[in-house]
C-alpha cells in the first residue's frame, strides 16, 4: 500500500481525531489511530470508549488497507514537518514508512482486529443546527453541570426536544440553567444526556456551517464538516427540573449586568473561603452588596443603582455561583426574580433574540447572623 499526501493536510486530519485518544489507559490499543484506506478514501478513527472521532480525506492510493498506528508518535512526526509532500507506504516488517525528499521515518503498525468497534448511530432521525447556535447553547449551560458522581445524570447536559424548541438544561442542585433554541421544532418529546467530556471536546471542534445530529438510546453522533463525533450518552433519568422552577417570584430587581459582575468579582476576594457568601440588601433604588471573611477580619461593601419592585429584602448567595451566572449572560441588564430569602431566585437577561430563551436559577444560602 502506498499513498501521497501533503504534510499540513495530513496534520490537519490527524489533529481533528487525536482528542479522542486517551492520555492514560489500561488498554494500550486505544493509544492508536485506526487507519483505513478504501477506494481512495483515507479514514482515521480514534476512541477512548466514551467518545469517538472519525475524519476522512481523499488520497491517491494504490490499494486498500486497514491498520492500527501509534497516534501520538505519528501526530508528533507529521506536525513537526514543514509544508511538503509525504509518501506513505507499508513494508514487509509491519512498518509504516513516511518518506520526504530529505528523510525517511518508520513507525510500527499493527493488526486492526483488537481495535474496538466504533459505534454506528442510525441516521433515520436527523436534526440540523448551526454550529454557532450549538456552541452558544453549550456555553450558556455547561458551566452548571454537577462535578459530583453521586447523581450521574446531573454530570451531563440534557438535550430535550419539546414543543417550544430544543432545550438545553444543566444543574448541580444549587443552580440550574435552561436554554431554549426555538428554531429547532420537532413533533416529539425526547430526552438525551450528553456527558461533560463530550461537550468539552465537541465545543472545540465546532466551526462554521451546520451540525447534523443523530441520536439513539445509547449514543449521539454529531457531524460537522468532515468530522464525525460520537459520544456515549448517560443512561440515567434526568431530574424533574421543572418542579424546582418557581412560578410566583413577584419581586423584580433590574440591574446593570457588567456593573454588578464587576462588583461581585471584588466580593469574591472578600467572601469567606468556606461559604463564599455574598449578601444582597435590596431596596427601592439601591442594591447594597457585601461580603466578609471572618477568618481574616476583612470585609467589603458596595452600592449599585437598581430598579426594584417589592418588599425590601436581605438575601445571601454563593459569590462564585453569582459570578458564573453573570459571566454567562450577555445582555446589558439582568432581572432577578425573587420571592423570599429562602426560595429559589430566577435570573434572566432583560432582552433575548426571538429565537432563544435563557433562564438561570440560583438557590440562596443562609445568611450569617
Amino acid at each position: 500500500m502506498e499513498f501521497k499526501i501533503n504534510s499540513k493536510s495530513f496534520d490537519k486530519l490527524l489533529s481533528k481525531v487525536i482528542p479522542a485518544v486517551p492520555t492514560r489507559t489500561p488498554m494500550a490499543v486505544l493509544e492508536n489511530f485506526l487507519f483505513e484506506i478504501k477506494d481512495g478514501l483515507l479514514t482515521v478513527q480514534a476512541t477512548d470508549l466514551e467518545i469517538s472521532l472519525k475524519s476522512s480525506q481523499n488520497v491517491a492510493a494504490d490499494s486498500n488497507a486497514k491498520m492500527v498506528v501509534q497516534a501520538k508518535l505519528l501526530h508528533d512526526i507529521v506536525r513537526s514537518l514543514p509544508d511538503i509532500q509525504l509518501s506513505i507506504s507499508t513494508d514487509s516488517n509491519s512498518r509504516l514508512k513516511l518518506k520526504t525528499d530529505k528523510g525517511v521515518y518508520h513507525i510500527s503498525y499493527f493488526s486492526p482486529e483488537d481495535f474496538p468497534e466504533i459505534p454506528v448511530v442510525a441516521r433515520d432521525k436527523e436534526i440540523v443546527i448551526a454550529s454557532d447556535d450549538l456552541k452558544r447553547a453549550f456555553d450558556k449551560t455547561s458551566f452548571a453541570m454537577s462535578k459530583e458522581d453521586m447523581r450521574p445524570a446531573m454530570t451531563g447536559t440534557l438535550l430535550e426536544f419539546a414543543k417550544d424548541g430544543l432545550r438545553f438544561v444543566a444543574t448541580d442542585g444549587h443552580r440550574l440553567v435552561k436554554y431554549v433554541n426555538k428554531s429547532i421544532l420537532t413533533d416529539y418529546t425526547e430526552q438525551y444526556i450528553i456527558p461533560e467530556r463530550a461537550i468539552s471536546v465537541l465545543s472545540k471542534l465546532l466551526s462554521d456551517g451546520d451540525v447534523k445530529i443523530y441520536l439513539s438510546k445509547t449514543h449521539a453522533s454529531f457531524i460537522t464538516g468532515d468530522i464525525e463525533f460520537i459520544t456515549r450518552l448517560i443512561g440515567e433519568k434526568y431530574p424533574a427540573y421543572n418542579s424546582v422552577i418557581p412560578l410566583e417570584n413577584e419581586n423584580l430587581l433590574t440591574v446593570d449586568r457588567s456593573e454588578l459582575l464587576s462588583t461581585v468579582k471584588r466580593m469574591l476576594i472578600f467572601s469567606s473561603g468556606t461559604s463564599k457568601q455574598v449578601k444582597f440588601s435590596i431596596s427601592a433604588n439601591n442594591l447594597e452588596i457585601s461580603a466578609e471573611n471572618i477568618d481574616t477580619g476583612s470585609n467589603a461593601v458596595e452600592n449599585v443603582q437598581c430598579e426594584y419592585s417589592g418588599e425590601a429584602m436581605d438575601i445571601g448567595f454563593n459569590t462564585a455561583y453569582v459570578n458564573d451566572i453573570l459571566s454567562h449572560l450577555d445582555s446589558e441588564k439582568v432581572i432577578f426574580k425573587l420571592h423570599s430569602p429562602t426560595k429559589a431566585c430566577i435570573i434572566e437577561p432583560d432582552k433575548t433574540s426571538e429565537n432563544e430563551e435563557v433562564m438561570m436559577l440560583l438557590m440562596p444560602v443562609r445568611l450569617n447572623n
